[in-house]
């Protein structure tokens, strides 16, 4: 047979079967990087359902002596038993949409002239130089915007107080900026050469190559870049919790010109000076409630964010 002829073929050359498979050694050494590998995603596995497991504990404690209509009252205070989920959701959409509305463009326009327009040197100089910006702690960019974005823009151009939501999420929007850019730039750099080269042969520009032809083809990539800023934005704590005031509670808001709170900030609120919440029975477990909604939300956006790229990502 086929196989007897290539078996004897080997013999006569000297190698076996089990010369090709390479030494013992280094077929252990390959099975031990595999467990390794395998056991540390089995551990972010189990951290993860640790993490749900946690908060869930909690958040069974709290909702059944808390009624449903104090979850929809006039405002977000705990410590007097007031748990208006309205205030602290709204308030982390206002903060989340302004910082996108601040890091979509720029994150964008940075990985558009970094992947089209740049020439290779400068793209090696100025791609570190954005990623420090995701390096600045997110403390130093919250007084950064009490400090300077509150009274120069917030406060001039829009009458705002001296905590609002506005520069909380313009201070959002500057942290999660280089994260958008990086992402999408990527995705961008990775579009095949060849389709811009089929774009010039036909005559179209610069721009219209870039605008109709690379940007579509990384449309995948972009959207999930702007997803997981999405995402980044709606847990960011130290900013909001810095320039968006509100710290011992605030009424139900929709102004980004006024303080308010978002959900991180309102943990944060509850939870910084001592190791014990004080107030309502209820309030430390309602520490849990929010973050089992923060995991969800979270959550559902990756998940959103992953079925949408697998739909529409082109292979090339």
């Amino acid at each position: 047979s086929v196989r007897d002829v290539s078996q004897s073929s080997v013999g006569a050359e000297g190698l076996s079967l089990e010369d090709l498979r390479g030494s013992a050694a280094r077929r252990r050494k390959e099975s031990a990087i595999r467990w390794l590998l395998f056991a540390a995603a089995f551990l972010a596995i189990i951290i993860n359902l640790l993490i749900v497991t946690s908060l869930l504990e909690k958040t069974v404690e709290y909702l059944p002596p808390v009624a449903l209509s104090r979850l929809w009252a006039s405002g977000w205070f705990p410590r007097r038993g007031l748990y208006d989920l309205r205030t602290i959701l709204v308030g982390t959409l206002l903060v989340s949409v302004v910082a996108m509305v601040v890091a979509a463009p720029l994150g964008l326009g940075a990985a558009i002239y970094l992947s089209e327009y740049a020439r290779p040197r400068v793209r090696r100089v100025l791609k570190p130089i954005l990623e420090i910006l995701a390096g600045i702690p997110s403390v130093v960019l919250g007084y950064f915007a009490l400090t300077w974005i509150s009274p120069t823009i917030m406060q001039r151009f829009f009458g705002a107080t001296a905590f609002n939501l506005g520069a909380a999420g313009i201070g959002v929007g500057i942290l999660i900026t280089p994260l958008v850019a990086s992402v999408a730039e990527d995705a961008m750099y990775a579009v095949p050469g060849s389709l811009r080269e089929a774009s010039y042969g036909l005559g179209a520009r610069k721009r219209h190559t870039t605008l109709r032809v690379v940007f579509p083809a990384a449309v995948s990539g972009i959207v999930a870049a702007l997803i997981l800023g999405f995402s980044r934005a709606i847990g960011e704590t130290l900013i909001v919790a810095i320039a968006g005031g509100g710290t011992g509670g605030h009424l139900f808001p929709a102004d980004i010109t006024r303080q308010g709170q978002t959900m991180t900030a309102a943990m944060t609120a509850l939870a910084t000076g001592s190791d014990q919440v004080r107030g309502a029975s209820e309030a430390f477990p309602s520490l849990f409630f929010v973050g089992t909604l923060l995991f969800v939300m979270t959550l559902t956006l990756n998940v959103v964010s992953e079925r949408f790229v697998r739909r529409v990502r082109q292979r090339y």
